[in-house]
């Protein structure tokens, strides 16, 4: 039976792809001409696919190369990270649809079928155009068998209301209640179950599917104002509630058009990472505040706010990161702090083997590599490609890290450890294990520094963790760490 389809009523503009009702995908045009947005859409998802790219990163070069803009350029946005943020549930009813394994679809086929679910279930596009646009990109793409095969599964796709394919693919909750919220939420079994724990942690298990959910909704646009550079008064949007230094422009804005973000005096940075550097720079310090080090720099947000923070007091920071590209970034992002003398240089180099001589250094960012799993709904891709193993070898790294951070702060200073992730193996187990391992390290209270943050405190005492949907940031860990 066919169920409701709340808010698919009315041609929504671009959804309706142009075409009149009754289509049957028969065009012939090809969509290049006829559609961009979804030819741009499905370029996202194979450069995702077969190139290993980042979902936001691919999107600006594709829609250049479309010359979209505009509601095209929204469309075509929600169109690519929605899909790939509810690849799970998609490909679970895709799955139904189909009489074979999804493995033996042809790839360029999946992604299709997948854009078209999408737009059945997840977006105000009509049904007919919905299924019509998706067999004429399939049959310019791959062939008209595969068009056939295509229309074939969309219609039986479109049978359905989302809530009524998950009230029949999805396990019961009972049951299997991972199995359950990993279908509903689209996020790997083995990422519920982490982020489960992680959320149990801090005695809220219960709101695992406020979580997960909250991963599935676009991140707003916030930008930062580099002090010293520009003030929080002349970006627009609203101010962010936790950072003195951003605000919130929004889903759809586009910080190209902010002239303080062209100049390089603000720029893009989730109210998190603003926190991070926030945190850091406000901890007391005995003595000496001169010398500052961002161990982990790439791709440079924490430290172009850093620079200018500590431009305004005199002192300097060094960003250090592995890789070239990343260090390029770096340098390139601090540009225009650089000019207020914050930023002393960026060094390639294994941060595991720091150059910075021993108790040397008045402030250490240690803003460590995770599984990024507190920032899905920047990366959405990430909770597909990462891996328990990946897990295992970050940790692995954070705890070398972590060691090295220790040994280069000098006793009185101040020392951050960070992560993108709230995963408990990432976050308390990595800062357990420096404080048993290294006398005179201590855990200090870093809430104190960050102000009024309601509902942060982290899985151990004094720590900070930051949650999507608590407040509407990425899932940042903080951690101050003092040596004696």
């Amino acid at each position: 039976m066919s169920g409701p389809r709340p808010g698919r009523r009315g041609a929504g503009g671009r959804g309706a792809g142009g075409r009149g009702a009754g289509g049957r995908g028969r065009s012939t045009r090809p969509p290049r001409d006829r559609d961009p947005v979804r030819l741009a859409a499905l370029s996202v998802l194979r450069a995702v696919r077969v190139e290993d790219g980042y979902t936001n990163l691919v999107l600006p070069a594709v829609l250049a190369q479309h010359e979209l803009s505009g509601r095209d350029a929204a469309f075509v946005t929600e169109l690519a990270a929605g899909t790939i943020r509810r690849q799970g549930t998609y490909d679970a009813i895709l799955a139904a649809c189909i009489d074979r394994p999804l493995r033996k679809v042809e790839s360029k086929v999946l992604d299709a079928l997948r854009l078209g679910t999408h737009q059945l279930l997840g977006m105000r596009v009509p049904a007919h155009a919905a299924i019509s646009t998706t067999v004429d990109l399939v049959r310019a793409k791959v062939s008209p068998g595969a068009a056939g095969f295509t229309n074939a599964v969309l219609r039986k796709v479109s049978a359905r209301d989302l809530t009524g394919w998950l009230a029949e693919v999805a396990p019961e909750d009972a049951t299997d209640h991972l199995g359950h919220l990993a279908v509903v939420h689209s996020h790997p079994r083995w990422v519920v179950e982490r982020l489960e724990q992680a959320l149990d942690g801090v005695g809220a298990a219960e709101e695992v599917g406020d979580l997960l959910a909250a991963d599935n909704r676009a991140p707003r646009v916030t930008l930062v104002a580099r002090p010293g550079l520009a003030e929080r008064d002349e970006l627009p949007g609203e101010p962010t509630p936790y950072s003195p230094f951003g605000t919130v422009l929004g889903t759809g804005g586009d910080p190209g058009a902010v002239p303080a973000v062209v100049q390089g005096r603000a720029g893009v940075q989730d109210e998190g990472s603003q926190l991070v550097a926030v945190a850091l720079a406000q901890a007391p310090v005995d003595g000496r505040d001169e010398r500052w080090v961002d161990l982990c720099a790439g791709p440079g947000g924490k430290a172009a706010l850093l620079a200018a923070l500590a431009a305004e007091r005199g002192a300097h920071l060094v960003g250090a990161e592995l890789h070239e590209h990343r260090a390029k970034l770096v340098a390139r992002a601090a540009r225009a702090s650089k000019g207020a003398v914050g930023l002393a240089g960026v060094v390639q180099t294994d941060s595991t083997q720091a150059p910075f001589a021993d108790d040397s250094i008045d402030r250490v960012l240690l803003d460590a590599p995770c599984t990024g799993l507190g920032a899905l709904r920047r990366r959405p891709e990430a909770r597909w490609r990462r891996t328990v193993a990946d897990l295992e070898d970050l940790v692995a790294l954070q705890r070398a890290l972590l060691a090295e951070a220790v040994r280069v702060v000098r006793p009185g200073g101040a020392l951050l450890y960070a992560t993108c992730s709230p995963v408990l193996e990432e976050t308390a187990q990595v800062v357990s294990a420096a404080l048993a391992d290294t006398p005179g390290v201590r855990l200090d209270d870093v809430r104190p520094v960050l102000g009024e943050v309601p509902d942060a405190d982290g899985p151990l005492p004094g720590t900070v963790q930051l949650w999507p949907h608590r407040h509407g940031t990425d899932a940042m860990f903080l951690a101050l760490l003092r040596k004696d």
